[in-house]
């Protein structure tokens, strides 16, 4: 298997990926962020935001904000929406969802909402009958009206309905063990939460049970501190380990591949979808990235041997002339 090694440059950050970049976009390193928590993009990836935590993580300081990019992942706003500013209440932003022109953010204990295009607070939504703080962590959209929001320090998972915003448990599980990220698989609609506090990986159904997906063995700790997850369009999930610094891949017949490794705390990644592309916070480095990712290899079996080719580092071997004997 093919490792690369992170480059960090004067607090910019640089992904080595097994990938061949975008053509259209390339890499695209965006700094001056602070403690950057999310990096999420809209169904058709004409625009990215990234939220920074900018300071304690479970303080209410009112500083955070939210970084918008076009496109082509040029620098729009650094801070887009700002907590202090023009009325607006914005503490520690975490996970973020696009929904349409809504922009959907975990805030500690309440879920906020923004308008994508200018940037105004549009609704502020928190636990229906709540006798204890929520402390939201991630959140995630199922493309059918319900969004989810997990408490990675209660071990909860909330169900919020739109549009009429309601949020209320949806389960209250040790065995989620400090879900910290949240995503919905793009075919089966499935629910995914990704485990802090003891790297595994969780099913949960649309009643509210857990199921064990993949775990770390007795002998063996495949996972530490699991931060982001998500799908690409064809059903291969990204965890992204903060701690070990490294993207992992579940391909979908569950083969596992590191495809980035000595990353400075990678954070709440997700999936462009429409131009595949994955998009990196890093919130030790202070900056975000986003680059190309591979597409599938089809026709190859678990035997035979994989080359550079089929990560876009060279040219793919020509094919014999019709007629030609095969060796």
């Amino acid at each position: 298997m093919i490792r690369c090694l992170l480059h960090v440059l004067v607090g910019s950050a640089g992904l080595c990926l097994l990938l061949t970049p975008v053509a259209a976009i390339g890499q695209i390193t965006v700094t001056n962020l602070q403690s950057p928590y999310s990096f999420v993009g809209s169904v058709s990836g004409n625009e990215y935001f990234i939220s920074s935590v900018n300071g304690e993580p479970e303080s209410a300081d009112n500083n955070g904000f939210i970084t918008k990019l076009d496109g082509s992942g040029k620098l729009l706003n650094l801070k887009f929406i700002e907590g202090g500013t023009d009325g607006v209440t914005l503490h520690a932003p975490k996970g973020m969802a696009l929904v349409d022109q809504t922009l959907y953010v975990a805030d500690l204990d309440a879920l906020r909402a923004f308008d994508a295009i200018t940037g105004k607070a549009v609704a502020t939504i928190r636990v229906d009958g709540a006798t204890a703080q929520a402390h939201l962590t991630d959140v995630a959209y199922d493309g059918a009206g319900v969004l989810y929001c997990s408490d990675q320090h209660a071990n909860r998972i909330y169900r919020v309905e739109l549009p009429s915003r309601k949020m209320a448990l949806l389960v209250a599980d040790p065995a989620l063990a400090g879900p910290s990220g949240l995503a919905v698989h793009p075919k089966s609609g499935q629910l995914i939460a990704v485990s802090w506090d003891k790297g595994k990986i969780s099913t949960i159904s649309p009643q509210g049970a857990v199921s064990e997906l993949f775990s770390n063995g007795f002998f063996s700790s495949r996972f530490s501190n699991l931060r982001g997850v998500d799908f690409d369009r064809w059903g291969n999930m990204y965890v992204s380990d903060f701690t070990t610094g490294k993207v992992w891949r579940m391909t979908r017949d569950n083969r596992f591949q590191v495809i980035a490794e000595y990353l400075p705390s990678p954070g709440d990644l997700s999936i462009d979808r429409a131009n595949n592309l994955i998009l990196v916070p890093y919130e030790f480095a202070h900056a975000a990235e986003m680059n190309g990712l591979e597409a599938p290899s089809d026709g190859k079996s678990k035997a035979e041997k994989r080359t550079l080719a089929d990560y876009g580092f060279i040219p793919p071997p020509s094919k014999p002339a019709e007629g030609a004997a095969k060796k």
